[in-house]
């Protein structure tokens, strides 16, 4: 589907080895030392930790609960401290987590506490939630089905199982842009539509020849596919006949009349690409962004804190969500947000109630926008009608963008899809159009078809 990115990352549950099964039995139960006021919480992302503590500081004065807050990182390297801290019997009390993805493959392995019973017994605590992303960390049906193959690596887990509650929260489609350029460039507000957002390259471009460009990863080529082409294609079209293009009536395929229309719509922002950006992967992407090689930048919400890290003053970014057609069928195009990382309470907790009262106090509104500054991450709670006064105007702008139902793009919807999609296979097909212009938008839409055709097949 989507390529992995360094906060949403589902896909990596499957490095977890069976070795976890076997640590079952010995985690079972939590530690009798329940009053223990000292608790540990694990991260794999070096960005949350200030972020994180610091609000763990704010509420050890508020219930004398102390949370030390580690990291360890990239990804695998998480895993394997996880997986060796589960053989020893010496896991964290809270560990931060990829949503429906490591969580369940921990708590399949009886590594994490079951907090359906708690959220449950809670309706305060979960109506902090945003309703989108409120059951996030639960087993759903669909989530319990995968578990029963063969190869699964979440086995174990049983219907209506929560392992983990949100902390943070995201979508793709999010176009950065360097706003001191912008403004050099006679550009001063974000473009609300494709036509106006084209009509700014040109005129960025302009001013900024040699660096006024759009950078995107495209090694991994779904990055422009689904990132930045599919968010337009959507408000373009509208739901059914955005659905249309991957299904098997070739009066809706890209290979149609309204296939080839989406993708001649796309093919608009040819001339604006980065030199060299089809070579790049994601994070050499963003760093070009950050160092000036671009103005443009397309990604996710999560993709500012790396730009920060990175040396980008956040006061330096526009941030909007990709632009719909003004004519197109959506007139008030939004973007779905899902769960990405969120938080769970291990087996072995010494507090179970402490680490709870934890959650609970991470989902105030107050917690988790000083999370959020701290982090420039989205949190999963309601910020009210003006979040950009909670959280600053980039991450303020990007929650705005968020929304649900038939005028929001849903990157995580894939019901209209064959089963067996590889999305990299049609998106390495429209690289021959754009950025590479090997080949014009028909012949592209037609080879897009014929690669979808095979999947169908194969059902």
């Amino acid at each position: 589907m989507t390529p992995q990115r360094r906060a949403w990352r589902p896909a990596l549950a499957v490095l977890i080895t069976l070795a976890l099964g076997a640590t079952t039995a010995a985690c079972g139960g939590n530690d009798d030392a329940g009053e223990s006021k000292t608790l540990t919480m694990w991260t794999f992302k070096q960005s949350h930790v200030k972020a994180l503590q610091k609000v763990a500081d704010d509420f050890a004065k508020e219930s004398g609960i102390t949370i030390k807050v580690e990291a360890y990182g990239p990804d695998d390297v998480f895993v394997t401290k996880v997986q060796a801290a589960a053989q020893t019997k010496n896991l964290p009390d809270l560990i931060e987590v990829h949503t429906n993805g490591d969580d369940l493959t921990f708590g399949g392995a009886g590594l994490l506490t079951d907090l359906a019973a708690d959220t449950a017994a809670d309706q305060a605590w979960l109506s902090s939630y945003r309703a989108d992303v409120r059951q996030d960390g639960t087993v759903t049906d669909e989530y319990y089905k995968k578990s029963l193959a063969q190869d699964a690596k979440t086995k174990g887990i049983k219907l209506g199982q929560r392992f983990s509650v949100p902390l943070t929260v995201g979508t793709f489609g999010i176009v950065y842009a360097n706003k001191q350029r912008l403004t050099e460039a006679g550009v001063t507000a974000a473009p609300t539509t494709w036509e106006e957002f084209v009509a700014d390259l040109g005129k960025v471009k302009a001013k900024f020849p040699d660096n006024g460009g759009v950078s995107i990863g495209l090694k991994a080529p779904t990055t422009g596919m689904e990132w930045f082409m599919q968010p337009m294609a959507y408000g373009l079209l509208g739901p059914d006949k955005f659905h249309a293009l991957w299904g098997k009536d070739k009066a809706g395929t890209f290979s149609s009349p309204t296939g080839v229309q989406a993708l001649e719509t796309y093919g608009q922002v040819t001339p604006y690409w980065m030199p060299g950006t089809q070579s790049l992967d994601i994070d050499a992407a963003d760093l070009a962004f950050a160092q000036g090689k671009s103005t443009f930048d397309i990604g996710g919400t999560f993709t500012l804190a790396f730009l920060a890290q990175n040396g980008f003053d956040a006061n330096n970014v526009v941030t909007f969500p990709v632009p719909a057609p003004a004519n197109g069928a959506v007139k008030n195009l939004s973007l779905a947000p899902f769960t990405l990382t969120g938080v769970s309470v291990s087996a072995t907790v010494k507090n179970k109630a402490g680490a709870i009262q934890f959650l609970k106090y991470l989902a105030k509104s107050d917690a988790s926008a000083t999370f959020a500054k701290e982090a420039l991450d989205i949190p999963p709670t309601d910020l009210g009608s003006d979040p950009t006064a909670a959280v600053g105007p980039a991450l303020g702008a990007m929650i705005k963008a968020f929304g649900s139902g038939p005028s929001a793009y849903n990157p995580g919807d894939t019901s209209y899809k064959p089963s067996t999609y590889d999305g990299q296979a049609v998106a390495s097909v429209l690289m021959d159009y754009t950025p590479l212009a090997k080949k014009s938008a028909a012949d592209v839409g037609t080879e897009m078809t014929k690669v979808i055709d095979t999947f169908w097949a194969k059902q």
